[in-house]
This record gives C-alpha cells, structure tokens and sequence, in this order.
C-alpha cells in the first residue's frame, strides 16, 4: 500500500488536534485532565515554576476551566495516572502493565552501584525505612552524599529512591509542591494494572504509543523508540518486519507530507481524522466545548510536544528554542517563550513572568512572524480572550502589556481586556 499523501495544512492540524489543541479546548474540569493524560499519551512533567509549571500550562491548553490541583488529584488520590522515567512524564494508569516490563529490566542495582559503595546495604536500609515509617521523601532520610554527583541526588538515599523507583520497586505516592515522596508500588497501584505484560504486547503497545503521542511519527524512529521501550537491541531487519506486519494488519499507517520525501507513521484508526482534515472538515470527536483558536489565542507550554525539539520549524515553519538554560546575554528572545497559536499556526511568541509580590502578569517580550495578522481586529481579541484566560489561570490581579507591539495592537489588546482584567 503506497504512503496517504497529506497537505501541510492536514499534517498540521492533524498533530495539534491529536493533542486537543485545536480548533480548541475539547476536554473541561478535572475529569477532563484525566481524559486529556489518556488521549494526548503522555504529559511531560518540569519543575520550574516562572508563571505555572510546564505540565500546568499544558493541561490548560487543553482543558477548559483547568487547576494544577486536578492533576495531583487525578494522579495521587484517583490513581488515574501515574509519573515515571528519566524524561519525566505522567501517563494513564493503564500504561503500568506495560512500563512494568520496562521497569523490569531496568537492573535496579546497577545505577546506584556506580555512586554509591555498598548499595546492597543502602538499598535494603532504605526498604527498612519504607516499611517502618511509611511514604517518605528524600528529605525524610539524613544520609551521606554521594561520591560522585548525580543530578538525580545528592544523597546516597536520594540516588537509591530514584533507583527503587526506576526499576518499579517503588512508586511516586504524592508531590509535595514537586518534592518526590516514594511508597512501594504494591501499595499504590490499582491491582488490575498491577501486572507485567508479555513482551509481544509490550512490543506491539510501546509503537502505537510512540506513534499516537507525536500524531505522525518519523518511520526511521521507530527502532530508537522501541529498543529504548523494550530495553533490548533489534537488527534492522527485526524493525523491518515488525514494522510491516503493523502496516499489513492495518495497526499503522504510511503518510507523507506533499513537498517532502520522509515517511511518517500514523495509527490506523486516525486515517479517517486525516480525510476529513483533507476535505476542510473537523473530524468527528474534535469539536471544541468553547472557544476555537481563532477566536482564543492559546499559549503552548515550552515543552508542549508539538513545538518543543525542533517540531515547530518542522510543522510551522517556526523558530523556536526553550531558553530557559541559555546564558541571559546569548538568548535571542527570553527566559520563558512561549509559542502563540492562533488558528492552526503559531504566529508570534511571548515572554510571560508572574510578578508573585503583586500578582502581576507581566508581558516582557512580545515577537510575532511578519506574516502575523497584528493589524487585525479579530487577532486583537482573541489575543485578549487569551491573555485573560491565562491571567485567570496563574491568579494574576493584573496584566502589563507593555512589551506588546505594534502600538495599535496592544491598544486594541487593552481595550478588549478592559472589562475582564485590570491592565497596565
């Protein structure tokens, strides 16, 4: 079967609407948070709090009426999700049988054995700890640091919590602000996903997955991805085959984008959301419960997967670069950009800072494309609806535009805020 040609437009709005992100918000409330975690695949999660946290501005993206206490609660009382891995995500419970092979064959005593001598002794202490005082944190031990530094701790306790956890020993009880507190899995996971899945579905899981979280996932990928899932080595006629018995069945589709020779990989059931996307329509399912992207602008997290490592050159033909880790004096824009969508495209970028002393929303940079339609009425209001949504989100009393231009937007901006939120 010869690859499903696809516009540049349809591959667009394909990804941002396999990620709820467009033509808007289709989710709403902490049930909607849930929702969003099983449909979008994964939520990358970061520590850094400059306005909301990474994970926060992603939910609310996505989610109508959304508070960071919903995903604690969906994730550490509900027990709908759960967080794991070096490149730190929260993923549906129901994921758990499969990470669990995963887990598995991570040899829990080989990361910590590199910093730490004696870490049979450290390991089962840490174990005693557990089972003796219940849930604990890193804080909650007083330990020795360890020989050789490890951003994942400084503690030989720290490392050898981060290591239980890795192989699946332990599990992330709860968050306090985004302090890790461990308990032993069996104690936190649900007992019908508390199982190990065979690798022939473990296999067949991990490449629907990595295919449905990007949306169109590059083919030549595929075997990073799976050997990094499996935690084994496939040749390249291994990938071959299993990547063309997933085509054969039906499970996974080939598309290319017109204008380009590499093939992508879609799942099978999306097929019927790309034709409709080619005919000019909305596929089935993705209605928004309030505002489109048109009429609201919305504001993509740093590490929203479908701008973050170089998607949005790649989509939008958008620079775009998180930094946050970039010296002051090499940053080409600012500390904490955040990419505009508006529509189906992403037209300009803003840095955003909390002013958390007077809960002012401060605007410290604003660039938009040159193609950006800043001239017109309907981009000024719906950059207004956003900014004031956003302004609810963080809890700001105040917004400062003063970063916004051209003049005349930022005039008309403040004008359409003006009944919602306070400007300066």
């Amino acid at each position: 079967m010869k690859p499903f040609i696809v516009s540049q437009q349809t591959a667009r709005r394909f990804v941002l609407g396999r990620q709820g992100l467009w033509p808007g918000r289709r989710w709403k409330g902490k049930k909607g948070v849930a929702q969003a975690i099983r449909v979008c695949e994964a939520v990358q999660l970061d520590p850094l709090n400059v306005i909301a946290r990474s994970q926060d501005i992603v939910l609310h993206s996505r989610v109508l009426e959304y508070k960071p206490e919903y995903l604690h609660r969906v994730a550490y009382e509900e027990r709908q999700a759960f967080d794991y891995g070096g490149w730190l995500a929260m993923y549906p419970m129901s994921d758990l049988p499969y990470w669990r092979l995963h887990m598995s064959r991570r040899a829990h005593e080989e990361y910590v054995a590199y910093f730490v001598k004696g870490h049979k002794e450290l390991l089962n202490y840490v174990r005693d700890e557990l089972r003796r005082r219940g849930p604990l944190g890193n804080r909650d031990f007083d330990g020795k640091r360890v020989e050789q530094w490890s951003y994942r701790g400084r503690k030989e306790t720290a490392v050898a919590l981060f290591d239980l956890w890795l192989s699946g020993e332990l599990m992330i009880h709860h968050r306090e602000g985004f302090e890790r507190v461990y308990d032993f899995r069996e104690n936190i996971a649900p007992k019908e996903f508390d199982i190990i899945a065979s690798e022939d579905d473990a296999e067949k899981f991990f490449a629907r997955k990595a295919v449905a979280f990007m949306g169109l996932k590059r083919e030549s990928e595929m075997k990073r991805e799976l050997q990094y899932y499996l935690r084994k080595e496939y040749t390249k006629a291994e990938m071959a085959g299993l990547l063309g018995g997933w085509i054969e069945s039906g499970m996974l589709r080939q598309v290319q984008v017109e204008g380009g020779r590499e093939t992508y990989l879609v799942l099978g059931e999306d097929v019927a959301a790309l034709e409709s996307l080619e005919k000019g329509k909305v596929p089935k399912g993705w209605n928004p419960k309030e505002t489109t992207t048109l009429e609201e602008v919305t504001f993509l997290a740093p590490l929203d997967i479908v701008s973050a490592r170089g998607r949005a050159k790649k989509l939008f033909d958008f620079e775009y670069t998180w930094e946050v880790y970039t010296p002051a004096q090499k940053r080409r824009w600012g500390y904490y950009v955040l990419p505009i969508l508006y529509g189906d495209d992403l037209v300009a970028r803003l840095d955003p800072k909390l002013d958390r002393t007077t809960m002012t929303l401060e605007i410290k940079g604003f660039w938009h494309e040159d193609d950006a339609p800043v001239k017109d009425a309907d981009f000024a209001n719906a950059l207004a609806r956003g900014l004031v949504r956003f302004a609810k989100f963080v809890e700001a009393k105040k917004v400062s535009l003063d970063a916004i231009q051209p003049l005349g937007l930022k005039r008309a901006v403040k004008k359409a805020m003006s009944d919602e939120v306070k400007t300066v």
